[in-house]
C-alpha cells in the first residue's frame, strides 16, 4: 500500500485524485489531506478515507474540523502544510495546490525523501532549477501529473530528454481558437471559462483561454526534462486525444494517447512504475474519427513567445511571468481589465523586472512578491 497525501484535495485535480484513490483502494491509502476553505468537502473526504491528518489554510476553521473529525490531527496554515508533508505515514504527496503556495511544501517533502506527484505547474515555473537540483540531491522520485508532461514522461520513461530531438506539447487551442482579436478583446470571464474539452478550475481555464497554460507548461518542460527552449514545440490539437509527443533523433515520433481525463495521469503517478486497470474509459479511435493539428497563432496568443523569452532569460524571469499572470487573472476576474489585457500586464511586468541569474530561494520569493505588486497596479496603457 502506497500512503498518499493530497494537497489541494477540494480542487479539480484533488477531487479527481480522490476518485482515483477510491478506485485503487487495494493499492492506495490516503492518509492525509490539505485544502483551503472548503471544509464541508474536506470533512467528507477525510471521513471517506479515514485520514489520520488534515490541514487547512485558515486557523479559524480548526475547531469545526476537530469537532467533525474526532481522532484526526488538524493542522493549520503554511506551517501545518509543511508538517503534514513530513509526516511519517506519508510515502508520496500529490501537490495540486493552485498557484505558488505549493512551492515550500514540495521542497520540504523532497527534503524529507517523499515521492512527489506534481500537478502544480507553478512550482516548476517559479523555482524549477532549485527544485530539480534538490530532487537529484535527495535521490527521490518526481512524477509530473500535468497530462502533457505525464505524456512526455511516459514516452521517455524518465525525466531524461537527452535521447529526444524535440518535445512536442499539444494544446486544445482553448475557447478562442477560431475567433478574432476583436472578439477576444470583448470576451467576458464566463466566456473565457468555457473550455471546449477539459473541465477545470477557474484559474487553469482562463490560462487555457490565453494559452498561458501552455506557456507555463513550456517552462515546466524546460526544467523537468532539462530541455532547451528551441527543442520545445507546441502543436494545436483540438481533440486533446494526443496529450503530447516526443520526436527522436531518427525522426520517429512517439505519442501518448488517451481519453481526456485527468484521472489517467494521476493514476499513472500513483501506480508508477506499474500500470493497472482503474476502471477508466478506454479510447475508441474509430469513434474519435479524426485527429487535427495546426500551428499556434502567436500573434493572437503571444503567451508562447513570452514563455520562450522567460526560458532564454532564465533566473527569476519565469517566476515573474507566473506571478504577473496570477495577479492579472485576479484583475480580469474582478472586471478591472479585459481579457487581452492579461498578456499586456504580464509583458509590462517582465519588461520592468531586473532579472537575477543563479537566484537563491529568497531571490525567487522576493521576485514573486514584487512582480505581483507591480502587475496588480500597472495601468493598461502605461
Amino acid at each position: 500500500m502506497k500512503r498518499i497525501a493530497i494537497l489541494g484535495s477540494t480542487g479539480s485535480v484533488g477531487v479527481n485524485a480522490c476518485r482515483v484513490a477510491a478506485a485503487l483502494s487495494g493499492r492506495i491509502e490516503v492518509t492525509a489531506l490539505a485544502a483551503g476553505r472548503n471544509t464541508a468537502l474536506l470533512i467528507e473526504q477525510a471521513r471517506q478515507f479515514r485520514c489520520r491528518t488534515v490541514a487547512v489554510q485558515d486557523p479559524a476553521l480548526k475547531p469545526e474540523l476537530e469537532q467533525a473529525l474526532p481522532g484526526c490531527r488538524v493542522l493549520c496554515g503554511p506551517e501545518g502544510l509543511i508538517e503534514l508533508v513530513k509526516s511519517a505515514d506519508v510515502d508520496m504527496i500529490l501537490c495540486a495546490i493552485v498557484g505558488t503556495a505549493g512551492l515550500l511544501p514540495v521542497m520540504e517533502a523532497v527534503r524529507a525523501g517523499r515521492e512527489i506527484a506534481l500537478a502544480s505547474k507553478e512550482v516548476m515555473v517559479m523555482a524549477g532549477e532549485p527544485v530539480m537540483n534538490l530532487v537529484k540531491e535527495k535521490k527521490t522520485v518526481l512524477i509530473p501529473v500535468d497530462s502533457e508532461h505525464s505524456a512526455i514522461f511516459q514516452c521517455l520513461n524518465s525525466l531524461d530528454s537527452g535521447k529526444a530531438a524535440n518535445l512536442i506539447l499539444t494544446s486544445s487551442g482553448g475557447p478562442f481558437r477560431k475567433v478574432s482579436r476583436e472578439i477576444m478583446e470583448k470576451a467576458t470571464f464566463e466566456q473565457a471559462l468555457a473550455h471546449p474539452v477539459w473541465s477545470m478550475g477557474e484559474k487553469i481555464s482562463i490560462d487555457s483561454a490565453t494559452l498561458m497554460n501552455k506557456a507555463l507548461e513550456m517552462i515546466e518542460a524546460h526544467f523537468l526534462f532539462d530541455c532547451p527552449e528551441d527543442r520545445i514545440q507546441v502543436l494545436v490539437h483540438p481533440q486533446s486525444v494526443i496529450h503530447s509527443m516526443v520526436e527522436f533523433p531518427d525522426g520517429v515520433v512517439l505519442a501518448q494517447l488517451g481519453v481526456p481525463d485527468m484521472r489517467f495521469p494521476i493514476q499513472y503517478a500513483f501506480t508508477w512504475p506499474d500500470r493497472v486497470d482503474g476502471g477508466l474509459e478506454r479510447l475508441d479511435l474509430a469513434k474519435v474519427g479524426h485527429l487535427d493539428f495546426e500551428e499556434p497563432d502567436t500573434e493572437r496568443f503571444p503567451a508562447l513567445d513570452l514563455a520562450r523569452a522567460a526560458i532564454r532569460a532564465g533566473g527569476t524571469m519565469p517566476c515573474v511571468m507566473n506571478a504577473a499572470n496570477e495577479a492579472a487573472f485576479v484583475r480580469f476576474k474582478n472586471g478591472e481589465i479585459g481579457f487581452t489585457d492579461i498578456i499586456a500586464v504580464i509583458e509590462k511586468t517582465m519588461e520592468q523586472h531586473n532579472n537575477i541569474r543563479n537566484a537563491s530561494l529568497d531571490d525567487i520569493l522576493e521576485a514573486d512578491r514584487a512582480a505581483r505588486a507591480f502587475a496588480a497596479a500597472v495601468r493598461r496603457g502605461s
